[in-house]
């Protein structure tokens, strides 16, 4: 037990020592709790691409309150941090960089010179997130961190890669892919991002090779006609079927290219009659495989076109499209042009618009992979929380197409394998071969690309804990318990850390998937640099502290939906931890040394009784909550407890008490009181680590560190609804009183009669038996049964549950002065109705203000009516 607590509360000081002991004491380790049953949280690991943002400050305090919520349960609560090389992000970072400090290029560095910028960019990247994210609180195991790229995650990739690639599951092939021309590297499917964009859609005429009629063909990518093979219709549409068989002359190439039918055509597009540009476009490559059509690729991979483009080599996409339009046009092709909406992908990293062509690359097989990781779902060994997520993951899965896994950069996990240039070999090995063992030879040349960052990550809730070596903790903490993730990357990332952990370890990585939304501005906007409404976490923390940060964070969240950042929010967050302070202070005002935990050596009062029903009741509701995922909702109900029934009401029930002469009454509240606040320091660790550590130093009785503290568990014995429910009507009683007396302007220090009718003789009791507690808190001096017909014309009333209570105006109020009060009081609320209906009755102010603005006022007007009634009324009451 500490001294006594400042009078202010000193976040900085506080959050910076106590995370400092915490560490040195090992609380973080899961061995914490050596007999403990294992629960795994694997941290999804943040870019190295800049610092810490709110969406990460959100995701690690859902994660660190279940973590402390499950060390203090007694589970050996393992948290594994870690952080992601992020390939083409951090790869164009470094390179934006390089290029501002030195003005170089990638074309002026060798991969070994590049590759030590990316290592310095990575080391002082992880330094800085690891700062960030122990600012937060988390509470972490730091001797367990790691990185994609380490030494133990880059055994995995390498054995993950040759194991599948043995299975038949890893290729290589040419294949259609997404390409972005400003990175040059390949994208998957899910690294591609749509958006709806307004462009054109020309209508080109294709004449047949006979002379004898023409079609008219509708793209929205003329520059591709430079690589079509074929033109397709639909095998069922009447206009056409005559043309099936028969060549076009493509314009401006002058080839004859033939006309194909294929189901793929959607009759009702444009015209019905289809360009087929096999090289450039997945749908026209499928239907090139079916026809036999050729593959001519037009595009370099920066976007400029190549020499198979004729006078339009060397030309930008859009350049060449430019041109292509004016030729057709003075060559009498161009038909019409036509404004098209339509959905165009951009590279998820720089935003510029992906093309789609051939290129040769790795791929994963998905179709075997992603049937047992559906399954897994459909069954229930891993659920989403909210359940609507899982529709995601199916539509994804259910329609995957093979994963292209190849980047065309430098920084990553290089694709282990290597092909003989003297025979042509193609070795996959997790070791570098020496020969070849084909033909023996030593010119073994490595490939050149690297791995997609999401394969890595796919491998992260086993990597992180040693595989492919048999290590202690991956018999113990695999697989982990819950993903605490966006909805923004179920596709992304849920899904392959799903696949692959069910064909690597047989078993899905996580039982639960924990989805919450994103954190957006007062207006409900995304935050963003383009908008400027972005909050950085740190600065938070520097004004308000982490643990208000954190409540913010968590109040009013609920799974898988969008939250508000509010200045009112972290505001009233604060307002909260001085609230706990200042109880905690007062409260050890009184406290002696001697006060232990032990309730069955005190004598309970009512109020004692109905505080500690209603702390069971919280204890149980908030571990049902947790255990639910419904943090916001726990972190609120202990919020409520704390500031309106422990430091509102409980603690002015029982100052008499501790004022008084009775020590085995102040001895019970003394016990009572230290119970119930250390009970809320432990529901609400979870939620605010730090200032609850800190106050629970100073109590009597307190264990060694809040943090390793068990967790409350309600005790039967202290359940007490029928004291319960009569302090609820106590309450009700004094609540009512002090509106009235402040309704009525009655001042505090005088005291009142208070005048009861009730059928239930037990209300007057509890009345009576609390007439101490009403003198102190409501101005009671006495308490009288009435009959209804002893109600007097000035008495002002007001029904609480089953009773009627009336305090008598004319013994409490100085008539004329407050007739004279309530009647200037009057006439102003009438000045102002005046105001107001002045304008609502006003058509033009009606026509030409904003809604919200004749909304105010509409209210405003709703308000001034009840005012009025109720001063007339006081009126009438006193003029009786």
């Amino acid at each position: 037990m500490k001294k006594e607590m400042s009078k202010v509360y000193e976040p900085d000081e506080v959050e910076n020592r106590i995370y400092s002991w915490w560490r040195e004491k090992g609380y973080f380790k899961p061995e914490v709790h050596p007999n403990g049953k294992p629960y795994t949280i694997i941290m999804p690991p943040p870019n190295i691409t800049g610092q810490l943002h709110m969406g990460h400050a959100f995701d690690d305090t859902l994660q660190d309150a279940l973590i402390r919520y499950k060390r203090m349960q007694g589970y050996a609560a393992l948290w594994v941090p870690g952080m992601d090389h992020a390939s083409i992000a951090t790869e164009v970072k470094v390179l934006n960089n390089i290029k501002e400090k030195e003005n170089r290029s990638k074309s002026d560095l060798t991969r070994d010179e590049f590759l030590k910028y990316a290592w310095d960019w990575a080391n002082f990247y992880r330094n800085r997130i690891r700062t960030q994210v122990t600012k937060l609180g988390a509470s972490c195991d730091w001797d367990r961190e790691r990185f994609t790229m380490d030494e133990g995650c880059s055994k995995s990739v390498k054995a993950t890669f040759v194991r599948l690639y043995n299975k038949g599951l890893i290729y290589k092939g040419t294949r259609m892919i997404n390409w972005c021309p400003d990175c040059q590297t390949a994208l998957s499917d899910a690294e591609v991002e749509y958006e709806e964009k307004h462009g054109h859609l020309w209508h080109i005429r294709y004449p047949f090779a006979d002379g004898k009629g023409e079609v008219i063909i509708a793209t929205t990518r003329p520059e591709t006609l430079l690589g079509d093979s074929g033109v397709a219709v639909n095998p069922n549409d009447e206009r056409y079927k005559d043309l099936v068989g028969r060549k076009v002359i493509l314009p401006i190439v002058n080839k004859e290219i033939p006309v194909v039918a294929d189901d793929y055509v959607d009759m009702a597009f444009g015209t019905g009659v289809v360009k087929m540009t096999p090289a450039h476009d997945p749908n026209d490559y499928e239907v090139g495989k079916r026809h036999n059509l050729e593959e001519i690729k037009i595009m370099n991979d920066d976007g400029t076109m190549n020499e198979r483009c004729g006078k339009y080599t060397g030309m930008d996409r859009y350049a060449c499209r430019k041109a292509i339009l004016k030729d057709l046009e003075e060559q009498g092709y161009l038909v019409k042009t036509e404004e098209h909406v339509h959905n165009v992908g951009h590279c998820y990293r720089c935003h510029t618009t992906v093309e789609t062509m051939t290129s040769e690359q790795w791929f994963v097989r998905m179709k075997d992979l992603a049937k047992p990781a559906i399954d897994a779902v459909r069954e229930g060994k891993t659920q989403f929380i909210p359940k609507r997520f899982s529709k995601i993951y199916f539509n994804w899965m259910e329609n995957i197409r093979d994963w292209c896994i190849s980047r065309q950069l430098w920084w990553g996990h290089q694709i282990p394998a290597w092909t003989c240039s003297d025979c042509g070999e193609l070795i996959v090995s997790e070791e570098t071969p020496e020969v070849c063992p084909k033909c023996g030879g030593h010119h073994l040349k490595q490939e050149e690309d690297v791995l997609d960052t999401w394969f890595s990550s796919a491998l992260w809730p086993f990597s992180t804990l040693g595989w492919p070596d048999d290590t202690v903790d991956l018999e113990k903490y695999y697989p982990n318990n819950v993903l605490v993730t966006g909805y923004d990357i179920i596709f992304f990332w849920v899904a392959r850390m799903i696949f692959m952990g069910i064909d690597t370890m047989g078993e899905p990585p996580f039982s639960d998937v924990y989805i919450h939304g994103l954190i957006r501005d007062a207006q409900g906007r995304k935050m963003s640099k383009s908008l400027g409404n972005g909050i950085d976490p740190l600065e938070v923390i520097r004004d308000y502290s982490a643990d208000a940060m954190r409540f913010a964070i968590l109040t009013g969240n609920s799974a898988g939906n969008d939250i508000r950042w509010t200045q009112d929010k972290i505001e009233s967050s604060r307002n909260f931890l001085n609230k706990i302070w200042n109880a905690a202070r007062f409260v050890l005002m009184y406290m002696d040394s001697d006060i232990g935990l032990d309730l069955s050596k005190v004598s309970l009062e009512s109020s004692d009784q109905w505080i500690l029903s209603r702390m069971n009741q919280i204890i149980r509701e908030v571990t049902a909550n947790i255990d639910k995922y419904e943090l916001g909702i726990a972190a609120q109900k202990v919020y409520d407890f704390a500031w309106n029934e422990f430091c509102d009401w409980y603690i002015e029930f029982v100052k008499p008490r501790l004022n008084g002469d009775d020590q085995g009454s102040r001895r019970a509240a003394l016990t009572v009181l230290n119970v119930v606040l250390q009970n809320i320091l432990k529901l609400l660790h979870p939620f605010i680590p730090f200032i609850t550590e800190e106050i629970y130093h100073y109590l009597p009785g307190a264990d060694e560190a809040l943090i390793i503290a068990s967790w409350p568990e309600a005790d039967q014995a202290y359940d007490f609804p029928e004291e319960e429910a009569q302090i609820h009507y106590l309450m009700g009683i004094i609540r009512a009183l002090r509106k009235i007396r402040k309704e009525s302007n009655i001042p505090n220090k005088k005291k009142a009669a208070l005048f009861v009718t009730t059928e239930n003789q037990k209300d007057v009791n509890v009345l009576s038996n609390a007439l101490d507690t009403l003198n102190k808190m409501a101005g009671v001096e006495s308490i009288k049964k009435i009959e209804k017909d002893e109600i007097r014309e000035d008495f002002v009333a007001a029904v609480v549950e089953d009773s009627t209570i009336y305090l008598a105006l004319n013994d409490l109020v100085d008539k004329t002065k407050e007739l004279e009060r309530l009647n200037r009081e009057k006439e102003k609320i009438e000045k102002d109705l005046k105001k107001t209906s002045g304008k609502l009755n006003n058509e033009k102010f009606l026509a030409n203000a904003p809604e919200a603005v004749v909304e105010k006022e509409r209210q405003k007007d709703q308000e001034n009516q009840e005012k009025l009634a109720q001063v007339v009324a006081r009126i009438n009451a006193l003029n009786a």
